[in-house]
């Protein structure tokens, strides 16, 4: 069974969601050599996982044997999970990878107060991108006691009133001890599948690689590898595709592949579609993929968003953030970022000339953010028009 949607998990640093991740999946999604060094997550991390029930006592698990009785289980549901950094300067990779959420799981941890400052903007980030399925998990439970526990839930309610997660289910755990994850699996497998666009094939990319190793022949060399979600349509092996806009010495272009293979997870499979997390390989050449070059792009088949340097958007801004004629913005647009300057506003618009491109449709949810006492803070959001 393939992955039906994507769920981002969120939340401030060290909360527990890259170890929440491995006790779904049973992988440790912090592979990039300066997140070990750090102990923090920089990129965005993927991994599929399955939700089974046990034939005997119907209990849920993610193993195919059940832990409580070693019966054999039933296969329920497939989902790809994305670990989203939780430090404050990494807020524009949360944004991106909001962009690719069906659904998102916010991380508290309970020996800490509520809300922690990238709490806020994790949550915010998923109010600019509707996330309308939300599920909180308050974690650590086994660093507190029963009082401690019942007062950070409490902090949870009053921080989450007038929210999109007003109504979200709070579900207590110890992720590090594998407590209570049963009842998460029981409030995911009541996530309905979203009702996916039809249309022209389009994909976000969110990660790019060369996979080659040091030492293979040429003949064994595979072409770039593109990593993210189809967001509209479908696409089957040995087609081609569009990607943009690619950055070739100091220009930026589009460029056509063909598509040689198409993996969900560790399955080759003929056909990409909506839902889960997809890795496109392609024949381009493996030095255009390397080291994420192609994140931020989009591949479709036809009638791709435009290719823009000059973005006019609405905007609404938080708190009591202020712009003015001149500002310098990071400007985030699905999966794709940009700074930009501010040549234009009003009292509904603005204008930023834009220093690298990005591809949009008219209608499209942009977040701003600023930099402040030298962190990139999630100011406000707007739609182009």
């Amino acid at each position: 069974m393939y992955p039906e949607l994507n769920i981002g998990i969120v939340g401030h640093v060290d909360h527990g969601k890259t170890t929440l991740v491995e006790g779904l999946t049973g992988k440790w999604v912090d592979t990039f050599s300066e997140e070990k060094k750090r102990g923090i997550t920089i990129r965005l991390g993927y991994a599929d996982f399955s939700i089974y029930r046990c034939k005997k006592c119907g209990k849920l698990g993610v193993n195919k044997k059940c832990i409580f009785c070693f019966s054999d289980c039933k296969l329920e549901r497939t989902f790809s999970l994305i670990d989203a950094p939780g430090h404050e300067s990494l807020i524009p990779i949360v944004l991106t990878g909001a962009s690719l959420f069906n659904a998102a799981i916010l991380v508290i941890a309970a020996n800490e107060k509520c809300p922690q400052p990238q709490t806020k903007e994790h949550l915010r980030a998923l109010e600019i991108g509707k996330i309308k399925n939300i599920i909180i998990v308050q974690n650590k439970i086994d660093l507190v006691s029963r009082e401690e526990a019942e007062r950070n839930y409490n902090e949870i309610k009053e921080f989450v009133k007038g929210t999109i997660a007003e109504n979200a289910p709070i579900i207590p755990i110890s992720a590090q001890q594998r407590v209570g994850i049963e009842f998460l699996l029981e409030e995911l497998l009541l996530i309905k599948k979203p009702d996916y666009q039809e249309g022209d094939f389009l994909f976000l990319i969110a990660r790019s690689f060369d996979v080659n190793k040091p030492g293979i022949t040429p003949k064994e060399m595979v072409g770039g590898v593109i990593g993210g979600s189809v967001i509209r349509g479908k696409l089957k092996k040995g087609e081609e595709v569009i990607i943009k806009p690619v950055k070739i010495e100091d220009k930026y272009v589009e460029i056509k592949t063909k598509i040689n293979k198409i993996k969900r997870g560790e399955l080759e499979v003929e056909e990409a579609t909506c839902g889960g997390l997809v890795a496109l390989e392609t024949s381009l050449d493996p030095s255009l993929a390397k080291s994420d070059r192609l994140v931020g792009c989009i591949a479709g088949t036809k009638n791709l968003p435009d290719t823009i340097y000059k973005l006019e958007s609405t905007y609404i801004l938080f708190n009591d953030y202020k712009l003015k004629n001149g500002d310098t913005l990071l400007i985030t647009c699905r999966n794709s970022r940009s700074i930009g300057k501010i040549v234009f506003m009003n009292e509904n618009n603005l204008k930023v000339e834009l220093k690298n491109p990005i591809c949009v449709d008219k209608g499209n949810v942009v977040s701003y953010s600023k930099l402040i006492e030298g962190r990139w803070r999630l100011i406000g959001f707007g739609k182009v028009i």
